[in-house]
């Protein structure tokens, strides 16, 4: 990052939330917003700011959406592999994907009890992420669809 003001990056900072640049250096305590919006948006360090911290923000969502995407469609074959074999090395369970299980327990008989994120909870918030803009497909869902689309072609390789 540049020699921004605290200012200006406060102004980065909420045009990087989706506000107006307007509003975002009304916000950021401008006393002119919309003359500030017009003399900052020139200037190629403030749009670079903005550029890096709306990617970063996407970036973070992409993370999210995906884990919830994890949840909810994710295999549970290698949790029921975990609990039906007897001897498994440090390195095999390592080579598992166990994300789908919020639990595990050892009872003193020697079973072992899993326990899963709950797969309803994790589509309903997928849900609410891809109506986040009044019921419209958001960028979001779009990123979501093609993170999955990765994952499977990552998969099929």
């Amino acid at each position: 990052m540049s020699d921004l003001t605290s200012k200006e990056t406060l102004f980065c900072t909420y045009c990087s939330l989706g506000n107006a640049p307007r509003e975002a250096a009304a916000k950021s305590g401008y006393l002119f917003p919309e003359r500030a919006a017009v003399k900052l948006l020139r200037k190629k360090e403030i749009a670079s700011e903005i550029d890096r911290l709306t990617q970063q923000r996407e970036n973070t969502d992409l993370k999210i959406a995906m884990g919830y995407y994890r949840l909810a469609f994710g295999c549970i074959s290698d949790a029921v592999n975990l609990m039906f074999c007897d001897e498994l090395s440090t390195e095999q369970i390592e080579k598992m994907d166990l994300f789908n299980i919020s639990e595990i327990k050892r009872k003193k008989g020697g079973d072992i009890e899993i326990k899963f994120f709950d797969r309803l909870k994790a589509l309903e918030k997928l849900e609410s992420l891809s109506t986040a803009d009044g019921g419209e497909e958001s960028s979001l869902y779009a990123a979501i669809e093609k993170g999955a689309k990765a994952l499977r072609e990552e998969r099929d390789e």
